[in-house]
């Protein structure tokens, strides 16, 4: 007795998933109601994987913004950092001398040394 039921439950459960997938390619699930009773859910679902699928490219979009960002960052510092030392250089006296010999300009070197006014 109770193989027999156990086999009408298995029968039941083959008839039920044969039923379901033929109801999906027949379009009779849409007629039944189960997807009208569901409409506000399923467009939720949707809603909320745009909305997902946006975010997701948003990120992405903002990552590749940040690395180019911080390549740039490293390149203006090397150059901050070079132009920093050409600058410490040139400001010289030696190298003072160097270019105002070179320009032909009428400067001097001052013989007193330069003194401090005030306190």
């Amino acid at each position: 007795m109770e193989n027999q039921e156990f086999e009408n439950i298995q029968q039941e459960k083959e008839e039920l998933k044969s039923s379901s997938i033929r109801a999906i390619f027949n379009g009779s699930l849409i007629t039944e109601g189960i997807i009208l009773k569901n409409i506000g859910f399923i467009i939720w679902l949707t809603f909320f994987g745009i909305v997902y699928i946006g975010n997701n490219y948003h990120a992405q979009k903002v990552a590749r913004s940040l690395t180019e960002l911080q390549r740039e960052v490293k390149e203006l510092r090397a150059e901050s950092i070079t132009t920093a030392a050409d600058l410490m250089r040139i400001n010289r006296q030696s190298v003072v001398q160097q270019l105002v010999a070179r320009e032909r300009l009428d400067l001097k070197v001052s013989p007193e040394p330069p003194y401090k006014i005030g306190n």
